[in-house]
């Protein structure tokens, strides 16, 4: 009798579940459109594939409807009822992110202390299990980062100009007591945030930071290496709800700051006013595998569009990070937060964007010199583009760089890397050489950089080019700065040498730094590359210099404006070896020579 209940009862609930599937499919077929003319379709014009995908849609629109209901299941519970709960039904958690909204009870649960969540004696450990705890933090993460845009003084106080702040940790504690866990004694707490008005539209942003290559390509100078782990939810709608585990590597363009690695969840999420949000915070709690001793907090960016095209970012970087290892003097530009805090970020954004806005019209400028088409213009930037990109790969401080350090040559340890090329796109086969050093100047960067940039200047400090006349034979203004640009540059030999170099430079800067990056190239391949042919057919070793400043400014004066502080220099140089199978000591010494005659020039030249 027992048993006929039971079954009774299950057949019961799957005659309900049929009779809901039946409902949802006469919903789906009343509330069919023709795609041609916009009228009641029949189903007998309808394929199969188009019908079917009409029901999809439809079943996604009813699990993001119930996502505020899942949401509410949540509310209030202590944090060990949430872990030692059951896991949902298959397909359900997913509508936890695609629709619904946080609830004010769920910033208790985030980034509890490694273990908290995945101890021993904390229950099932299934793969599905931990992807419904990882859901639940990546709402739970938008619902402190949503709660820390809204909220100012006295939160955040004011930082290292009018438009940063940094976070107060003891309002910090008080507001968010649970959701702080526990911190590495050594472990330093950086929380920034700052606002930028950019001219890109809102969901062009989302898209750069929800594809993890174009988000290297596009913020190369902080990225060293991004990589997606897995994606959970694709999202629905334009991204909306779309999550991934994600890693990281931040870093300074200079070998004397260590890289910062993070293994983080991001999530985006549009809210109902159209704003954007993405959030990051670090999943190692849920994922021991995961895990490196830098932590990433809730981190990320608020998007809003704007009237004509322009889009208000707010960017918050809150992380607890390992500073041992950083040389002293870059630690002043650590500790304010010009090296990975959220001015630089935002600097990047809106530096990036006015490059993208270039690139769009349909006309040439009249500031573009020799430039004689629009596809000549987009193939030269998008050379420059790789140019800088595989410089700012081979500059910093990143784990996957192994770099042997020269002593005894100077105050400055000049740093050595070789790398093999074999069919790499953009670069010369065979064993290329880097050669790094970092040094400080009395000079404001706005100086610093004027000097390197200016072609009358480049025999003062270049010797590959020294005596020869520096010509620009074609130039593209990439940035609303007249000196963010991109140059051609022609060294003609004092000797009537035919064979003249040919040069492909780029130098920006923005608030929080500046480079020049340059690097030979083929007059032939370029010839090509300025009549719109393919700039990938042109191999290129980059060398060059990044310029940042040696702390915050006294004044609080961009840098583009009078700066009074120091400048700290980075110089790189990538040359091909010969054909030779290993590198010589001979070579490296070379080498070695080369870059400390470069700075020894700059030094005395600077001074003067």
């Amino acid at each position: 009798m027992r048993n006929e209940r039971i079954e009774n009862t299950q057949l019961r609930n799957n005659n309900e579940k049929l009779r809901a599937e039946n409902i949802l499919y006469k919903e789906a077929l009343s509330n069919s459109f023709c795609p041609s003319c916009g009228s009641q379709a029949d189903l007998g014009h309808i394929s199969l594939e188009e019908y079917n995908l009409r029901l999809e849609n439809a079943r996604l629109q009813k699990e993001a409807d119930e996502m505020s209901t899942i949401a509410a299941n949540y509310v209030g519970k202590p944090l060990l009822d949430q872990v030692m709960s059951p896991p949902l039904s298959p397909g359900s958690f997913e509508n936890e992110v695609l629709g619904g909204q946080p609830s004010a009870g769920e910033g208790e649960l985030l980034l509890s202390a490694p273990g908290d969540l995945f101890g021993s004696n904390c229950g099932p450990t299934s793969e599905h299990y931990e992807k419904q705890m990882i859901f639940k933090m990546a709402v739970t993460a938008m619902e402190e980062f949503t709660m820390m845009v809204q909220i100012g003084d006295p939160l955040w106080i004011p930082g290292i100009d009018s438009n940063s702040f940094v976070l107060n940790e003891d309002e910090y504690l008080r507001m968010f007591p649970r959701a702080v866990g526990l911190k590495a004694p050594d472990f330093k707490r950086e929380a920034s945030r700052g606002a930028a008005i950019v001219l890109m539209p809102s969901i062009n942003i989302v898209e750069i930071l929800m594809d993890e290559e174009k988000w290297s390509n596009f913020f190369s100078v902080i990225i060293a290496r991004g990589v997606n782990i897995e994606t959970l939810s694709a999202g629905v709608q334009d991204l909306n709800g779309a999550l991934k585990v994600m890693s990281g590597e931040f870093q300074v363009l200079s070998p004397q700051v260590p890289a910062r690695e993070f293994n983080f969840v991001r999530y985006c999420k549009q809210h109902g006013d159209g704003s954007w949000a993405v959030v990051d915070a670090s999943v190692e709690s849920l994922r021991p595998s995961l895990l490196v001793k830098n932590r990433r907090r809730p981190s990320g960016c608020l998007i809003q569009d704007l009237p004509n095209g322009y889009t208000k970012v707010t960017w918050i970087e809150h992380v607890e990070v390992d500073v041992r290892g950083v040389s002293n003097i870059y630690r002043p530009l650590v500790n304010c937060g010009l090296a990975f805090g959220a001015k630089r970020w935002l600097s990047t954004l809106n530096r990036q964007s006015e490059r993208l806005a270039i690139v769009q019209p349909t006309n040439l400028s009249p500031s573009d010199v020799a430039i004689t088409s629009v596809q000549g213009k987009k193939s030269m930037m998008e050379l420059a583009e790789r140019m800088v990109i595989s410089f700012c790969g081979g500059v910093g401080a990143s784990a996957t760089h192994t770099w042997t350090t020269l002593t005894g040559s100077g105050a400055d340890d000049i740093r050595v890397m070789t790398r093999r090329s074999i069919g790499d796109r953009g670069r010369p086969p065979g064993i290329s050489l880097s050669a790094v050093t970092s040094f400080w100047l009395p000079a404001p960067v706005k100086e610093v950089f004027d000097f390197l940039r200016d072609a009358h200047h480049r025999n003062e400090w270049d010797i590959l080019s020294s005596g020869g006349v520096i010509q620009e034979i074609a130039h593209i203004a990439n940035g609303h700065r007249a000196e963010t640009c991109i140059s051609l540059l022609r060294v003609n030999s004092i000797f009537g040498d035919q064979n003249n170099m040919l040069i492909l430079q780029e130098s920006s800067i923005d608030p929080t730094g500046s480079f020049v990056i340059y690097a030979p190239v083929d007059g032939t391949a370029m010839n090509t590359v300025l009549h719109g042919g393919n700039p990938d057919n042109v191999a290129l070793l980059p060398s060059g210099f990044a310029v940042l400043p040696d702390g915050p400014s006294r004044h609080g004066s961009g840098i583009g404006e009078a700066n009074p502080g120091g400048s700290l220099v980075t110089v790189s140089f990538q040359i091909l070896v010969d054909s030779t199978p290993t590198v010589t000591i001979g070579f490296v010494a070379t080498v070695n020579n080369l870059i400390t005659c470069t700075v020894e020039r700059i030094k005395v030249a600077m001074e003067n």
